[in-house]
């Protein structure tokens, strides 16, 4: 597994790296074909590149194991769990994600650092669609958003080899195979140990639907079989002997992991008129997450240091204390599930438009079109 990880550190994605050289030449054409793949417009493919449609048509049918059915219960038991997710998300997840070499692509093109909150708003959009009921079908918008995902990948790598910013001899392939394999690990079997830390309730049939929800999205985002996850089991194996595979966390890791944390209270709406609330919420946001990730991994990251004795058991307590609340009282429960989506609907990126499929045009953010 070891071996296998470390060669896929020098993979990209070739199918979708190809798609984005050929679709270099075509200018703004290029958004007019990605949309109408997405949007599986046949008309339009049909008078479009083959390429671009061939592409579009070998990811339009799903496995056998990406049965919609599999993914009700998970999908149920991220809805009902969703303000913990997102705290798992943020304050786990994602941070140990940026723990491996991936954090030196968003470093150099300055994707957090330049439009920090946007990117987080973005990847709660893909979470909450890819868990609605019907959202990784084909015409559903968690389908599109885990290919444009996919794609915007593919964009970057393209940009960075264009550049001299990247060391290939010395990090491999930016954004490889192995480090998104990784990453979706970590969006699934790990962020199910951080809920039941968080104190979420599930099931194992909705424990295994959810991995199933985060496996064929991770095959969407171009992440190949021999890397991808079968079950909980082996995707916390893969998370282990990834993190053994990589180097000690850098110091791009430890500004990408502040810069999250720091991000939290933009997301939920608390900004720079709200100082003291603002650097409250963080200094609460880094106790929680460094209860979660351990200290070996917060030190790393250069966490402010923060007493963690009794932080997750009082959390987990007032995650009861709500669940109580909401079986006696069915009123307060439907009133609590409410302000929950919409919350969850606040904290996620909506455009006017709808979903973008413009992709970044330089390789440093601040010089790039919106995307």
């Amino acid at each position: 597994m070891a071996s296998n990880y470390v060669a896929h550190t020098t993979i990209g994605d070739p199918e979708a790296d190809d798609l984005i050289e050929r679709l270099a030449s075509e200018g703004d054409e290029a958004y007019r074909l990605i949309r109408a793949g997405m949007e599986n417009d046949d008309e339009a493919l049909r008078a479009g590149p083959a390429y671009v449609r061939d592409f579009f048509h070998s990811i339009a049918v799903p496995p056998e194991y990406a049965d919609r059915s599999v993914f009700m219960p998970g999908i149920r038991m991220f809805h009902a769990n969703s303000p913990l997710v997102l705290g798992g998300m943020v304050g786990g997840t994602l941070v140990e994600g940026f723990s491996t070499n991936i954090s030196k692509s968003f470093f150099i093109t300055g994707r957090l650092r330049d439009q920090g909150v946007r990117r987080l708003q973005q990847n709660n959009r893909h979470m909450l669609e890819i868990f609605m009921p019907g959202g990784l079908a084909r015409e559903g918008e968690g389908w599109k958003l885990s290919v444009r995902i996919r794609l915007v990948h593919a964009q970057v790598r393209y940009l960075l080899k264009g550049s001299d910013e990247w060391d290939v001899e010395a990090w491999g392939t930016p954004i490889s195979a192995a480090h998104v394999g990784f990453a979706i690990c970590a969006f699934s079997a790990r962020l199910l140990k951080h809920l039941k830390s968080l104190g979420a309730e599930y099931d194992e049939e909705e424990r295994e639907s959810f991995m199933q929800v985060w496996r064929y999205s991770g095959l969407l985002m171009g992440i190949p079989e021999s890397i991808l996850f079968r079950d909980e089991e082996e995707a916390l194996r893969l998370f282990e002997i990834g993190r053994v595979c990589e180097p000690t966390p850098g110091m791009e890791s430890a500004a990408m992991a502040n810069s999250l944390i720091q991000s939290a209270p933009l997301i939920i709406g608390i900004g720079a008129d709200n100082p003291d609330e603002r650097r409250h919420l963080s200094k609460y946001v880094y106790r929680v997450s460094r209860a979660l990730i351990g200290g070996e991994l917060a030190n790393q990251l250069k966490y402010p240091w923060s007493p963690t004795v009794g932080v997750l058991p009082w959390f987990r307590m007032q995650t009861r204390y709500k669940h109580i609340i909401m079986k006696v009282r069915p009123s307060h429960y439907e009133d609590s599930s409410f302000t929950q989506f919409t919350s969850l609907l606040e904290a996620s990126a909506y455009d006017q438009f709808g979903i973008s499929y413009r992709f970044p045009t330089h390789v440093y953010a601040e010089e790039s079109q919106d995307y």
